[in-house]
């Protein structure tokens, strides 16, 4: 199946700004209402209380040091002081609730981004590498959050605190005010140069950081493979090669982002040096004092820095618009395996299969299977072989329903159509054992109960007993507690095989799929098994796709997968005597005249 994305794909960030993302984003911000609006009014209250700083030291310059009058200056100092100390503690507090508010956000999103990826079908993640699905999830998410919480409050802030330093200049002096202001129509000229450039480039980067989280994603997936072919210098220069375009992106990013940062430096300069030849040489031919010189001065940077902020806002919410509507893309990939409406949950089945006409494709108008038709009774064995890529395994996935029909019924008992009935009630009724053999982090009793959590322990034994583990895990250190590593650790793959199967057993399905179930067990190990896979099978209908055909002779019935069909059906001994495709694949498998 083609991959939609790869590491060497960029994602396609550059889009128009939509309004409709941050609306809807709104549903996570409304959580946390109250935290924000806490924060907004202490971060009200100290920027006010920070204005009232230039101020003051007008005051000092031109009133209580010219009148040394001492008295005066120590309460302007105790208020000085005192503005200083409420708006650390301002600061402190908003900043709390801010962080408390920002994780908050990130926990709610990430809680329904991980609930939704559980429920995505198989061809979701058929077509996407991991990596750049964890990158939504992690990194998309982060910054997402933080321009939802910190994001919104700082535009309010900046917006309010531009406001709050123009009345203040304008109160202080109008003349001085006019021209500390007037630098604004060059520097939201430059703004409109700069912006858009700045947006791409930050896209890019992301773009870039995205490509190489899915490669070293796959790289750590698959590290045994690399190392066994000896591939480690061609996995590294292409590392590097992607770090080379994420570095390249970044500085790109960055020497755009500076050049914002210094036309805002340079018409500061450029305003301050206006600012003194107004007040000193131009301004009536009068000498403003030398206290509101001062004052103006410091409302220079408390004027111009929020411009600043805005316009860095602006573009961070730009970027984020285009995450958001990656993790809502995400968020909105349609869970095509789910409850049908009005299913109902199946009862306890007697193990009767069937397949009518059953036609499948992983892509549209193209057929994997057509037409299938086949019934097993109850506690029937059926085995299923063929090429590779023939289909077999595919059709035991319509059976679990990984994957939907394109047409046709599988029907259970003869009435109930799969279908029609709830996920969790079918597939509490199977037993799967996956060709590729998958244990998560915890110990080796926690892999073995995982589909069975209030399993006691004599059963989690039994389990392992009756498919040959109980030894093996009894020689660890640890036994049963013994911590698995991610994907096994340090078990080989035989182990972790028989540890998947004993979780298998333990579930006690009344329908049992084995999946190449034996692939990676030696030849000894597999003969101790096969005495637990046969009381396994007693009363339960069993499906056994093999490669190994000596595992198969005693099923009841083998069906001959290959052009989208059931080329060939009945007993080892049947097929053997039609001397047709089964008969020439098991010959030449046993190599038998």
């Amino acid at each position: 199946m083609p991959q939609r994305n790869t590491f060497a794909v960029d994602e396609k960030l550059e889009t128009p700004f939509n309004i409709k993302h941050l609306l809807r984003a709104g549903a996570y911000i409304r959580r946390h209402t109250g935290k924000m609006v806490c924060a907004f009014l202490l971060s009200a209250a100290s920027a006010v209380m920070a204005l009232f700083i230039p101020k003051i030291s007008q005051r000092v310059l031109d009133v209580a040091v010219p009148n040394k009058d001492y008295a005066f200056l120590g309460r302007l100092l105790c208020i000085f002081i005192g503005i200083l100390a409420l708006c650390t503690v301002c600061n402190v507090v908003r900043s709390r609730l801010m962080a408390r508010t920002a994780q908050g956000i990130i926990y709610d999103i990430r809680r329904d981004l991980f609930a939704h990826l559980q429920e995505l079908p198989f061809s979701y993640y058929d077509s996407r590498p991991a990596g750049k699905i964890l990158v939504r999830v992690v990194n998309y998410v982060n910054s997402v959050a933080d321009i939802l919480s910190n994001g919104i409050l700082d535009m309010i802030m900046q917006l309010l605190t531009l406001v709050l330093v123009a009345v203040f200049m304008l109160s202080t002096d109008v003349k001085l005010a006019l021209v500390i202001m007037g630098g604004m129509p060059l520097f939201l000229l430059c703004i409109v140069l700069i912006k858009p450039r700045q947006r791409r480039a930050w896209q890019t980067q992301s773009n870039k950081n995205s490509n190489y989280n899915a490669y070293l994603a796959e790289s750590i997936d698959g590290v045994r493979v690399s190392e066994l072919f000896s591939r480690q210098a061609v996995n590294t220069s292409v590392c590097q090669e992607l770090l080379d375009a994420c570095r390249k992106a970044w500085m790109d990013a960055v020497y755009i982002s500076n050049t914002v940062w210094l036309s805002s430096a340079l018409l500061t300069q450029l305003v301050t040096v206006a600012l003194y030849l107004t007040g000193v040489y131009w301004y009536g031919g009068t000498l403003v004092s030398f206290g509101v010189l001062s004052a103006m001065t410091q409302y220079i940077g408390r004027f111009w820095q929020p411009v600043t902020n805005l316009a860095n806002i602006y573009n961070s919410f730009i970027n984020n618009v285009a995450y958001l509507e990656r993790i809502f893309e995400t968020m909105d990939e349609p869970v095509t395996i789910q409850d049908a409406p009005g299913a109902r949950a199946l009862p306890p089945l007697r193990g009767e299969v069937e397949y009518r006409n059953v036609t499948f494709g992983y892509e549209p108008g193209v057929p994997v299977l057509e037409n299938i038709c086949f019934h097993a009774g109850a506690g029937e064995r059926i085995a299923l072989v063929g090429a590779t890529g023939a289909g077999k395994t595919t059709v035991i996935n319509l059976l679990t329903r990984f994957y939907d029909l394109e047409a046709g019924q599988i029907l259970l008992d003869g009435k109930y159509d799969i279908a029609q009935a709830t996920l969790a009630s079918l597939r509490t009724q199977l037993g799967v054992m996956m060709q590729e053999p998958f244990l998560f982090s915890g110990t080796i009793a926690d892999n073995i109960r995982y589909g069975r959590l209030d399993a006691a322990q004599e059963d989690i034994v039994r389990a392992a007993k009756a498919v040959c583990a109980h030894d093996f895990i009894t020689e660890l250190p640890r036994g049963y507690e013994t911590p698995v590593s991610e994907r096994g650790g340090r078990l080989s793959q035989g182990q972790k095989q028989l540890i998947c199967f004993a979780r298998t057993l333990l579930s006690n399905p009344k329908i049992l799929i084995l999946d190449e179930a034996t692939s990676s067990i030696d030849t000894r190990t597999e003969r101790l098994l096969q005495k637990g896979i046969e009381a396994l099978m007693t009363g339960r209908t069993s499906f056994i796709v093999a490669h190994r055909l000596s595992t198969i002779r005693q099923c009841d019935r083998i069906f001959y997968v290959g052009d989208k069909t059931i080329l060939e059906a009945g007993s080892h001994d049947e097929l053997m005597a039609k001397k047709g495709l089964y008969y020439r694949l098991y010959t030449t498998q046993t190599k038998q005249p």
